[in-house]
């Protein structure tokens, strides 16, 4: 196999092929048989587990297998943007990455920086709408104004100062227009599913190592008015509610049954089989990946000639194949029990429109860097440049309040309140 070349993107991207996919088969690290535990979704009553599943066509026989979702197209460009986000700040991978500064605020100095890649709908996400840029609210700044008038038919602005927006999709709807916000949208595809999955079931218990066993019912423990203190005995300093009496101690913060001391997270927890969340295994599990240069195509550049177009919509596609490169050397843990190891190194297939075999092409990290490089450059020659100054915005004194009044509430509730 060849690596890939910015000639051949180019190539590619230009009308060669249809679509970029990169198909990554991964094995549970805890070998053949071991459980992978996927996201749990919240169901009916009905329903025998929280997990997706649904048969799927395997391969090109008529064959079907019992699919689990283990990572859904959302989180999977949320970790491919996150991959993105980690070679920008090491400094391999060269892109604009708008972001919103917490750290002048000393209060809320766990959230440091913001970007664009971590934000939930990117640069149109209510975060960036509610910071300032150079003093001004960002959607009545210059670049703001740009990103709002940018559409499908017109994608210059939106690729100067956020190129991952277009990659990934962004759908404008907090912006001045609302739900009639222009809508990019996604590039990149990809999810995770296992094959011939088997769904299991979890046990589970506690023994208290204090052997803290019920109380009697005239010794009840309530919510203590004091949220440091969680709970209390004393009656007198125990949380009231609307009528005035003390409010028994539960996890929720809502009258419980006296004499528990579960309520209060102490004591045993008798052994219990839990079956709508307790795992699956899987034959393996398949990583696809697709990037939709028809859909790179339709994006328009107001003002620039086709070659400058073809350049801007290879450099997006680059941003894509290093998202690939860089999600693949990120690893694959996706969740609590459910790391998997990938059985070959990341290819991508190039598809063609007349259906005939794919080609394909290796790619690494050092290919992608060097890929996206040249990309951009010749961007830059055709008259269409990526912004080079930084991007910065700070929240503005609404949006710090909001999250400090938020935290105040979160602090005083009890959990799950």
């Amino acid at each position: 196999m060849s690596k890939l070349t910015f000639a051949r993107l180019r190539d590619a991207v230009a009308g060669d092929a249809v679509a970029l996919r990169s198909k990554l088969t991964l094995k549970p690290a805890g070998g053949d048989g071991d459980k992978v535990f996927p996201p749990s979704y919240a169901v009916d009553g009905q329903a025998d587990h929280k997990y997706a599943v649904e048969e799927r066509r395997v391969g090109d026989a008529e064959e079907t297998s019992v699919a689990v979702l283990l990572d859904s197209v959302a989180s999977q460009a949320n970790r491919a943007e996150l991959a993105l986000l980690e070679g920008w700040e090491r400094g391999e991978l060269s892109f604009p990455v708008p972001y919103v500064d917490f750290r002048g605020d000393r209060g809320l100095t766990d959230y440091e920086r913001l970007t664009v890649l971590e934000a939930p709908h990117r640069l149109a996400d209510a975060i960036f709408r509610d910071s300032l840029l150079d003093g001004t609210l960002f959607r009545f700044s210059d670049i703001g104004r740009a990103i709002t008038d940018a559409t499908p038919r017109d994608a210059t602005e939106m690729y100067r100062h956020s190129p991952t927006s277009l990659l990934f999709g962004l759908w404008d709807s907090t912006g001045p227009r609302g739900g009639l916000g222009s809508k990019f949208q996604r590039q990149y595809v990809s999810e995770i599913v296992g094959l011939d999955a088997v769904i299991g079931k979890k046990v589970g218990s506690r023994i208290d190592p204090l052997q803290i066993a019920k109380v009697a019912t005239d010794d009840r423990a309530f919510n203590s008015a004091d949220s440091d203190e969680v709970w209390t005995f004393d009656e007198d300093e125990a949380e009231k509610d609307k009528k005035g009496k003390p409010v028994y101690a539960s996890r929720g913060g809502t009258s419980g049954e006296a004499g528990q001391p579960s309520k209060i997270n102490h004591g045993n927890v008798a052994p219990s089989i839990d079956g709508q969340a307790g795992g699956a295994t899987i034959s393996r599990a398949v990583q696809t990946v697709v990037i939709s240069l028809a859909g790179l195509r339709r994006l328009r550049f107001k003002g620039f000639d086709q070659d400058a177009e073809q350049a801007a919509r290879t450099a997006i596609a680059a941003l894509g194949v290093a998202a690939v490169a860089y999600q693949y050397e990120a690893d694959f843990d996706l969740r609590s029990r459910c790391l998997l190891l990938p059985t070959h190194p990341p290819r991508i297939e190039l598809l063609r429109r007349d259906g005939s075999a794919a080609e394909i092409i290796e790619v690494d990290r050092d290919t992608a860097v060097k890929l996206l490089a040249e990309s951009a450059a010749h961007a830059t020659d055709a008259g269409i440049p990526w912004a080079t100054d930084e991007i910065r915005l700070e929240p503005a004194p609404k949006l710090l309040e909001l999250i400090k009044r938020s935290r105040r509430v979160s602090v005083a509730e009890p959990a799950g309140a």
